[in-house]
């Protein structure tokens, strides 16, 4: 038996999931650079592509959309739970207790091996995780709960349950709206990390989605995962003003102070996705201004791989529980797809087959038998489906007839499932 710390040298899987080079400063979700989709598409579009592997057409973003925005809502007896909460808790372990709640709602959740079951959780994961993410904010604000509104987008209802006060229709600003939603796109998946290894493990032992997501969520709210980016606003504003930054500096020297978002232990060289976030954050203070009361803060701390962002004066701690249900599909698939195809398949580390950084992506997809030869995992299904008119903007090389860049690994049985 071989000890290896972190797991910094094992894989426990295979996955054409997401994909990192953190040397090149790479992440693909299914083939597809993060910086294409964060432009050209949205929430929604990716976590369907995460978790079937393909971007939809119109028939399939409709019914993925409508069986999310319609599994959004409440018990009403989820109201008594936050009222048992301190007025200030930390909003982490209020979405953590919630989460684990919904198992007590949903007792027939522990079905794992019934697909149409799981896939019924899956709705209710990711259309309820921003409501309780949203009644744990205004838990702590005093304020009185906001249902979703169904007639807004996934990233407007969750601004709307967020920040409405008197208005009868709370009308998101599209600036503040489309920076959101390519944060969540950015925060969507980031390979095998912690708390998705922590929510593979539970779920390996058949518990139900929402005690796994909620064993996910205590995992990403250490300061050492999720939790990082709170500690980052934490210290600037333990530091104050840019006078008192030399002063801090020599204490850090001296080990009387830590110095919180320096470098990512994945990309060496830069984050991928702190590029996208440069250009959004002058289209966000545009619209906020730099003041330090803006109603969004965006902090970067030295390396442009840590960057943080603190929305309509939300505290802190509200941080970690927003990129918490961003992980939430993410996490979702994988267990979803660990029910389909036996023993764990998602990798810790090292290069996907069949996804080689260092070629173009005609080459990657020729090598792994997508043009014309026959990959045994794609489907008939797979090779004749029309394609969104996203498909064809967010992948140049992509034409009609020409099959997508990533192996697929989705069984058919998954596409086939209906609402």
């Amino acid at each position: 038996m071989s000890y290896d710390p972190a797991f910094l040298n094992s894989a426990s899987c295979q996955s054409a999931i997401t994909f990192i080079d953190g040397e090149r400063g790479i992440l693909r979700y299914r083939g597809y650079p993060i910086e294409q989709l964060a432009e050209q598409s949205n929430y929604m579009e990716v976590a369907y592509l995460l978790v079937n592997g393909e971007l939809p057409t119109k028939a399939e973003y409709d019914d993925w959309v409508d069986g999310i925005t319609h599994h959004s809502i409440v018990h009403e007896n989820m109201k008594e739970v936050f009222h048992g909460f301190h007025h200030d808790a930390h909003p982490m372990p209020m979405l953590i207790s919630t989460l684990a709640a919904l198992s007590t709602f949903y007792p027939a959740s522990r079905n794992v091996m019934d697909p149409e079951v799981r896939k019924l959780q899956m709705y209710r994961l990711l259309g309820k995780v921003t409501t309780l993410a949203a009644m744990a904010y205004r838990h702590t604000k005093g304020l009185p709960y906001v249902m979703p509104d169904n007639d807004l987008s996934y990233v407007g209802n969750f601004m709307n349950m967020l920040w409405r006060m008197a208005e009868c229709r709370y009308t998101p600003n599209p600036t503040l709206e489309k920076a959101l939603d390519v944060l969540f796109i950015l925060h969507a998946d980031h390979e095998q990390n912690c708390s998705t290894n922590t929510m593979r493990i539970v779920a390996s032992a058949e518990s139900d989605p929402y005690c796994a997501a909620a064993a996910a969520a205590a995992a990403l709210y250490g300061p050492l995962h999720g939790g990082a980016n709170e500690a980052v606003l934490t210290m600037l504003r333990a530091i104050g003003s840019k006078e008192k930054v030399p002063q801090f500096i020599r204490d850090v020297k001296d080990r009387k102070a830590l110095l919180m978002g320096f470098g990512h232990r994945v990309y060496k060289n830069y984050d991928p996705r702190a590029k996208v976030i440069k250009r959004l954050a002058e289209e966000v203070f545009d619209v906020t201004g730099r003041t330090r009361s803006s109603s969004w803060l965006w902090s970067w701390s030295g390396s442009p791989s840590r960057m943080t962002t603190s929305c309509r004066g939300s505290s802190s701690p509200m941080l970690t529980s927003t990129r918490d249900h961003l992980r939430g599909h993410g996490d979702a698939q994988r267990v979803l797809h660990r029910r389909l195809r036996g023993p764990a398949h998602v990798r810790l580390a090292g290069p996907v087959a069949g996804d080689d950084p260092g070629r173009g992506a005609e080459d990657r997809a020729a090598a792994s038998g997508l043009h014309g030869g026959g990959d045994p995992g794609l489907t008939s299904r797979s090779r004749s489906a029309p394609r969104s008119r996203r498909a064809s903007l967010i992948c140049p090389a992509f034409r009609p007839g020409c099959v997508r860049r990533t192996p697929a690994v989705i069984s058919s049985s998954v596409r086939g499932l209906r609402r």
